[in-house]
């Protein structure tokens, strides 16, 4: 009995040993009908692709340019090609909108790997949605801020999971004023477009969107103003 229990607790201990090594999964759902949250989309491509997104105003969404492209035929989809819900959990959504115009960061090129600067889409919804948008930070991100990350991930695509409890790691200011901000949030493909949100006293706010998934860490984007 006692070498069963001493093996036990040794499976344990081991167990937790490399839960810690891998990093806990913080990631836990979140009601996609209730604020913020209801503000965070599914986008959906005919390709059977998706990607999330956020409502920046009544009839606009952001999310990342990389989720618009198509690399078979080597060019962005058409807007006719996007479905943009919110609300959505396990096939039901509350609203859904089309497309009419897909607006790309300057120099997004679909070709390149890596991190672009105009990874970004801003989305022309075809009717506003009537819920409350997300604001976009005034500020500038810095190492250390709380944050949270929003996401349809690839692993859990019917439910809408963020990461609460997370922070900005570092931040890279790129010529013309776009800011990579790399994170700890859990994030993995569909991910991609999220909002990267912090909260102060007048609520949740963007200060980027996710844009690469790593195994450490994420990398989000926050365009330059302006655009």
């Amino acid at each position: 009995m006692r070498l069963a229990a001493a093996l036990a607790l040794v499976i344990v201990a081991a167990a937790s040993a490399q839960a810690a090594a891998q990093g806990a999964d913080r990631r836990v759902p979140v009601d996609p009908n209730a604020p913020p949250w209801n503000a965070v989309a599914k986008v959906q491509t005919t390709t059977g692709n998706h990607c999330t997104g956020a409502l920046i105003q009544p009839g606009i969404v952001l999310t990342a340019a990389h989720c618009l492209y198509n690399p078979r035929t080597r060019a962005l989809l058409q807007a006719v090609s996007l479905h943009v819900l919110l609300g959505y959990q396990r096939g039901a959504y509350r609203w859904h909108r089309l497309v009419t115009r897909i607006t790309v960061g300057p120099g997004f090129d679909g070709t390149k790997g890596g991190p672009q600067p105009g990874d970004w889409a801003r989305l022309d919804l075809t009717e506003a949605v009537p819920v409350m948008p997300l604001a976009l930070f005034d500020g500038a991100a810095s190492s250390g801020m709380a944050v949270a990350l929003a996401g349809y991930n690839q692993d859990r695509a019917q439910l809408l999971m963020a990461d609460l409890a997370c922070h900005v790691l570092r931040v890279g200011i790129l010529p013309g004023g776009a800011r990579f901000i790399a994170h700890d949030c859990a994030a993995t493909h569909g991910t991609s477009g999220g909002p990267l949100l912090t909260k102060n006293e007048r609520g949740w706010a963007v200060i980027g969107i996710n844009i690469a998934a790593g195994k450490v860490e994420n990398l989000a984007l926050a365009p330059a103003s302006g655009n």
